[in-house]
């Protein structure tokens, strides 16, 4: 059973359904063969995959009714590194938030690695760490504050990090995994590397980057999809790699 209070304050599903699904399949499909028995094990064959949107699903039930604020972390603008790696150090300085959740998550996972629940909030977790809205600006909940049009239609700029840049592209899964693994083949090595503060960073740097567009004024969404498809790619792309990294350690 998880150990900790895992809560929304904001109407936000971080990277949607598919995009977690996409995470999950790049990361597993760079497990090891021991520790992808013992996830499949736990959650069942590809059970990562299946299940990486679960801590979104039940947001509506009671099972875990303070589990929404886990899935961000607010960070205000102009905020130095420094002072995010306070944050990701002092995890709780300012509530319990995504950065909390992770290192909270992994501590119980390591302790238990039969645990489904906490396994399934580890994966959905940590695909939220690199969506750049779930790292967004507290006066506009992340985005949600943010009105859009997308195509014709009414929606907020969290949503267009969730879904809508992802369906743009009109791939399915497996061909999204397929085209990510290919092109970013030659920079596994470099994200591998990387600390999770460093990849949090590059995420707070391509939250800064997303709300300056917003302030240019361009609307043409045929500008902003081309604009940003690059770091959705990395940005998810890099979350199955860190996610990889941390079940390949844990079930070593």
């Amino acid at each position: 059973m998880l150990g900790i209070s895992i809560f929304i304050v904001c109407n936000s599903k971080a990277w949607d359904a598919l995009g977690h699904r996409i995470i999950a399949e790049v990361a597993y499909n760079q497990l090891t063969k021991k520790a992808r028995k013992q996830v499949d094990n736990v959650l069942g064959v590809r059970g990562i995959v299946y299940t990486a949107s679960w801590a979104d699903e039940i947001k509506s039930d009671t099972i875990y009714p303070k589990s929404h604020v886990h899935h961000y972390q607010n960070l205000r603008d102009g905020m130095t590194a420094e002072d995010i790696e306070y944050l990701w150090l002092n995890n709780k300085s300012e509530g319990e938030h995504a950065f909390y959740a992770i290192d909270s998550l992994v501590n119980l996972l390591r302790t238990d690695k039969t645990d489904e629940d906490v396994l399934k909030f580890t994966v959905h977790i940590m695909g939220d760490l690199f969506q750049p809205m779930h790292l967004g600006r507290p006066e506009d909940k992340g985005g949600n504050k943010v009105q859009m049009r997308w195509f014709g239609h009414g929606t907020n700029l969290h949503a267009v990090w969730d879904r809508w840049l992802i369906d743009y592209t009109q791939m399915s899964q497996t061909e999204f995994v397929r085209y990510l693994e290919d092109k970013f083949a030659p920079q596994k090595k470099d994200i591998e590397r990387m600390s999770m503060l460093e990849c949090i960073l590059q995420t707070y740097k391509l939250q800064n980057e997303v709300y300056a567009w917003q302030e240019n004024g361009d609307t043409s969404n045929y500008h902003y999809a081309y604009r940003f498809r690059a770091d959705l790619d990395r940005s998810l792309y890099s979350a199955g790699v860190k996610l990889a990294q941390l079940l390949n350690e844990i079930y070593r």
